[in-house]
């Protein structure tokens, strides 16, 4: 908050309108006033209508200005972006998925022989995937890494250019997030892994040929 005088507020005034009004009234019409400044969770039309109301309530205060339209648009459009940014994730999310899939199910077609040869002598299931999701989880591990320095160089210039979004400002959101991407990593790699191993632990040994 910042409180702000009548005088303050009539000089103000005066720079921006390049007169002073006072001359012509002959008396400042101006009262005191304090300018509050909301931390974003708050920036919503119910939220701020709720605050106004409680303060317009207190006998010390005689009206709560703010821009409501303003605030409605801001809040419309970034439901709007919120949507699209989530959609386009989500799509760009199933395509990685979709590529991870499609790659490990090649490596392990290419040895689907040597699988089957090292289960004809005896070898468990356990002991055969091993080796395979070993290799997928380190390299999904390692693509996982890579990502994430791109995602902080993009997150240092975009908070370098754009400081008001305050993108570096909660740590603990974004040790979260590098978490959860660097665990999406390993976990998609091995349950891709998982799975491309044994469809083909379970086939027969004629069935390899197709």
């Amino acid at each position: 908050t910042t409180y702000v005088t009548k005088e303050e507020a009539a000089e103000a005034h005066s720079k921006e309108i390049g007169e002073d009004f006072m001359e012509f009234l002959g008396y400042n019409p101006l009262q005191n006033s304090i300018d509050v400044y909301f931390k974003a969770d708050y920036i919503t039309s119910g939220e701020i209508d709720q605050i106004a109301e409680e303060l317009t309530a207190k006998n010390f205060v005689d009206e709560v200005v703010y821009d409501k339209p303003l605030i409605s648009l801001l809040n419309e459009n970034v439901t709007k972006i919120s949507f699209w940014v989530l959609a386009i994730s989500a799509i760009f999310t199933f395509i990685a998925v979709l590529l991870i899939n499609s790659s490990i199910r090649l490596s392990v077609y290419s040895k689907r022989f040597i699988i089957k040869t090292m289960q004809m002598v005896g070898a468990t299931k356990r002991f055969i995937r091993k080796p395979f999701i070993l290799k997928s989880v380190k390299l999904g591990m390692i693509g996982a890494l890579i990502a994430l320095i791109g995602m902080a160089i993009v997150l240092y210039y975009m908070n370098k250019s754009f400081p008001e979004l305050e993108l570096l400002s909660d740590t603990s959101i974004l040790a979260a997030l590098f978490f959860g991407i660097f665990l999406m990593g390993a976990v998609i790699t091995w349950l891709s892994t998982f799975f491309a191993t044994q469809r083909f632990l379970n086939l027969k040994t004629d069935e390899l040929y197709y």
